[in-house]
């Protein structure tokens, strides 16, 4: 069996990769798992502690053979508000219900759901559903975003 042995960021220098993973938000935060690769083989990664693969960053394996991952397009809801300050406050009324979102200077995306939708749409946001990559912002609680560090995302790095 194939087994990851280390993550390169998406401006690597190594090679070309050999075949893709493609992957959903949820999915590229990982710390042991069996990934089915395009052309049907299998990697097993088994890191020390939780990464998130970045879109376009490459699995590095045992036998020195590299694998790229691709954010996979997800069924999300484009939600729009009339200005800045609306936006905002729509953002902290996802961001009460602990979902996931994307947020981008004129717009969130999150996963869509019926119940969230009503809800932002009762306050005045514009929902679109839309079909694309979806890359959630991670928790001030978050690990390890790329490389198995240990880093702390509320510690400051020097």
């Amino acid at each position: 069996m194939l087994r990851a042995t280390a993550i390169l960021p998406p401006d690597h220098a190594r090679g070309t990769p050999f075949d893709l993973v493609i992957l959903e938000h949820d999915e590229r935060r990982l710390r042991r798992k069996l990934l089915r690769l395009v052309h049907g083989d299998e990697v097993l990664v088994d890191f020390p502690q939780t990464v998130t693969l970045e879109h376009r960053s490459v699995l590095e394996l045992e036998d020195g053979r590299l694998v790229e991952v691709i954010a996979a397009e997800e069924y999300l809801h484009e939600v729009r508000a009339g200005d800045a300050g609306h936006l905002l406050r729509l953002a902290w009324h996802i961001g009460n219900r602990h979902t996931p979102a994307q947020l981008e200077p004129d717009r969130i995306l999150i996963k869509r759901d019926h119940v969230l939708r009503a809800m932002l749409e009762g306050l005045g946001a514009t929902v679109t559903d839309v079909r694309e990559p979806f890359f959630a912002e991670h928790g001030a609680y978050s690990h390890s975003h790329g490389a198995a560090d240990g880093g702390h995302a509320l510690l400051r790095r020097q």
